[in-house]
């Protein structure tokens, strides 16, 4: 695994002088690394269509939330036989026949597939896994997963002969929906149980060569082809996708925007302004860095807060949080978090429910709710063209 090194200026003084040029800060990735990336084909490749490789083939689809609905629609729509696995008189599974789809058990739906695609949460892989699916598969079935947590954890262990492939769209699955529907797409990861990263393209043995192809078709048929189709390996992508959700997108982003609310309301100022300057804002700044990165989006803000940004980032990310960061990667990379989320769920998430409660009691979704009531529009805004956005984008009632 390549090393990021980190070379700083040291500090000259405790008290940081504005005046003075920030700390230069360069990140070198030593070795280089060279990522494999797959595109949708021109229709004239004498390789054919990516999606070839599902012509003729049932997808077993195990779950119906939102990333499993967005696969077996994009799926469908691009012309492959789905079939949804889903407990009997379940929501998920009325929601899939009312959209169209056969639903079947679990056990059944999973006997019936080629490519068996497990959407279900992270924490109930293991269980399902081991009692409904792994036994079902037909000798040449492969089955795919959307991260690659469980698998590189140790929580579900493929026998040897099974074809395993990951496909993670690196987005919700209301818009990984959203942006076929528009003749678009996002990008995703590939990767194939034992091979690594780009040498995944180069995979010879019959059962990692059909995951491969069954995965490029996969990601084709989603519209991920269209972005970008990334190669990697389940290694990187669970270590990857745990680290940016912890450390930025779903911990600290909210982390830093909570305690700067409650800063402000500390000192006096009222909570809905408080609200509107470190939470409401922070989408319109996100879309800009999501759109022209970060440069384009320093162009786009005003001097006053470009000058403000340079001279608070080296205090709020000083050497002291980087040190952290890599406390918290190798945390995740030795297996502590998989371990804790796993023995949290074996005794019915005591300690995961216990921090929901304590978050939904904080005054910033009050401050958030009145906010949102000057803005008619954006009433309702959580639930868009019939979706549901559950905190975790895996969700489904098809965990027992």
């Amino acid at each position: 695994m390549p090393r990021v090194r980190l070379a700083r200026e040291a500090a000259t003084s405790d008290v940081w002088d504005w005046r003075r040029t920030p700390p230069a800060a360069t990140l070198r990735l030593e070795p280089p690394v060279t990522l494999t990336v797959d595109h949708d084909r021109a229709p004239d490749d004498p390789r054919g269509p990516l999606l070839a490789g599902l012509r003729g083939l049932t997808v077993s689809i195990i779950g119906y939330g939102n990333q499993g609905r967005a696969h077996a629609q994009n799926l469908r729509d691009s012309g492959v036989e789905v079939v949804v696995g889903a407990r009997d008189q379940s929501r998920s599974g009325g929601l899939a026949r009312a959209d169209g789809f056969i639903a079947r058990a679990v056990r059944d739906a999973s006997a019936a597939g080629d490519l068996v695609i497990v959407a279900l949460p992270d924490e109930v892989h293991g269980e399902v896994c081991a009692r409904d699916i792994l036994p079902a598969l037909q000798p040449t079935a492969v089955i795919g997963f959307l991260h690659g947590l469980s698998v590189h954890f140790g929580h579900v262990l493929p026998p040897a002969e099974v074809g395993v492939v990951m496909v993670a769209p690196k987005g919700p699955g209301a818009t990984l929906r959203q942006r076929y529907l528009e003749g678009r797409g996002i990008p995703c990861l590939l990767a194939v149980h034992g091979a690594s990263g780009a040498a995944a393209t180069d995979a010879t043995e019959t059962p990692m060569a059909r995951a491969l192809e069954l995965g490029l078709a996969w990601a084709s048929g989603l519209g991920c082809g269209r972005a970008g189709i990334v190669h990697t390996s389940f290694a990187h992508e669970a270590e990857t996708d745990l680290f940016g959700e912890q450390a930025v997108l779903c911990g600290g982003a909210m982390a830093l925007a909570q305690a700067a609310f409650e800063t402000l309301v500390e000192h006096g100022y009222p909570e809905e302004l408080a609200y509107l300057e470190c939470v409401h804002e922070l989408k319109q700044v996100v879309d800009l860095l999501f759109e022209r990165g970060f440069a384009g989006m320093r162009r786009a803000i005003s001097n006053t807060a470009e000058f403000g940004a340079y001279r608070a980032g080296p205090i709020l990310v000083d050497d002291a949080v980087r040190g952290r960061l890599r406390e918290l990667l190798e945390s995740i990379r030795r297996g502590d978090f998989a371990r804790a989320f796993a023995e949290d769920t074996a005794r019915g998430m005591p300690w995961f429910n216990e921090q929901r409660r304590i978050a939904a009691s904080h005054p910033i979704d009050r401050a958030g709710a009145v906010v949102r009531t000057w803005m008619p529009w954006m009433l309702g805004s959580g639930n868009t063209a019939g979706w549901s956005q559950n905190s975790n984008d895996q969700h489904s009632d098809e965990t027992r």
